[in-house]
């Protein structure tokens, strides 16, 4: 396969800060403007390297932030590459961050926007999305659901994570086990050296925060912050679970009784 043309010379970041204009915002009370990243009504967040991680608990807006730029960058809500619609969402009753993008401005240097969207929850419905586009243009699938999960994953992040562009990765190592997290911490190595890829990730392991050079963000009830990994609750959970098992556990686990 003939290698694509490098859109620009210039190195990632590609996308250099959102901002929130809050004149187009409806309702403060209601999904996404009532997130703790929205609690002082303003918001600008500015990507300085190659590769940047979110992290936080479950309800904090990690995903919906991660809609909202792949949203500014063209991509579906529910994942997938540029044009791509792999799910039909017009019976949808749930809301997404794809909502929060019409209330952000996006500033590029320069507007890079090729590259993926990957989310765990639909690689599924994406795999096969790709499958019956190759079958269609008569050319052979790339069957990555033939493969265990964990095993589709790395084979596609090995795919389709190698040329310029912008790559938002929703929980990647949904399915990955610790050792192919490792394989994707080599990628995401390799990616950074190449200066040719931004990549904008939210995760819960510890593994994947610890990824060198990366710029490691938490968002709390307090708003987005800076962060070292050995400060995330994931990490003093497991550092703690590994340095005595049983008392983590019976702490824990224990209940009150009734």
């Amino acid at each position: 396969m003939a290698a694509r043309k490098q859109l620009t010379r210039l190195k990632a970041p590609y996308l250099k800060r959102i901002l929130l204009e809050p004149a187009r915002v409806a309702d403060w009370d209601q999904y996404p403007w009532n997130l703790p990243i929205f609690r002082e009504r303003e918001f600008e967040f500015e990507f300085t390297g190659a590769i940047t991680i979110i992290v936080g608990e479950n309800g904090t807006g990690k995903s919906t932030l991660l809609e909202a730029i792949g949203a500014l960058a063209g991509y579906d809500e529910a994942g997938g590459g540029k044009g791509y619609m792999p799910v039909d969402h017009s019976g949808a009753v749930d809301k997404s961050g794809a909502a929060l993008a019409g209330a952000l401005r996006a500033h590029w240097l320069p507007k890079v926007t090729a590259g993926w969207f990957f989310r765990a929850e639909s690689f599924y419905s994406v795999a096969r999305y790709l499958d019956r586009s190759a079958l269609d243009a008569g050319a052979a699938p790339p069957d990555f659901l033939s493969w265990s999960h964990g095993e589709g994953f790395i084979r596609f992040f090995e795919e389709r994570c190698r040329r310029q562009g912008i790559y938002i990765l929703d929980e990647p190592e949904s399915a990955l086990s610790p050792t192919r997290q490792i394989e994707l911490l080599k990628l995401l190595q390799r990616m950074e050296r190449s200066g040719t890829a931004q990549v904008i990730m939210a995760t819960h392991s510890p593994l994947l925060m610890a990824c060198p050079g990366a710029r490691l963000f938490r968002i709390s009830r307090f708003g987005l912050d800076p962060t070292d990994f050995h400060d995330t609750d994931h990490f003093r959970m497991m550092r703690d679970f590994c340095s005595d098992p049983a008392a983590f556990l019976a702490e824990a686990l224990y209940e009150d009784e009734p």
